[in-house]
């Protein structure tokens, strides 16, 4: 992982881990539902920005030596990560 990047996304994940501690606190006491969806929707938002982290690092580490490749098996590996990530990312819950 690029240094400054493996830092960020580490800093962000013990954030999240606190904040789902948090969260379990909210429900064992029971504590009003809107403020727990409140906390609920603030960890997907850090969720959502460790994977921004994580997507750059792969981006620019792993895809980029892959399209930088004289292999068409590394070029077409990369593109399917990228479509598998895009169509998991797409998925919508009812």
């Amino acid at each position: 992982m690029i240094a400054d990047i493996k830092r960020r996304a580490l800093h962000r994940a013990k954030i999240l881990e606190g904040q789902m501690r948090g969260i379990q606190k909210m429900i064992e006491k029971e504590e009003y539902c809107m403020d727990i969806l409140t906390q609920s929707l603030a960890v997907q938002k850090s969720l959502s920005s460790l994977n921004k982290l994580i997507l750059e690092n792969h981006l620019r580490t792993h895809i980029k030596e892959n399209f930088s490749s004289e292999s068409e098996k590394a070029k077409e590996k990369a593109v399917e990560e990228l479509i598998g990530l895009y169509e998991l990312s797409s998925i919508r819950g009812k």
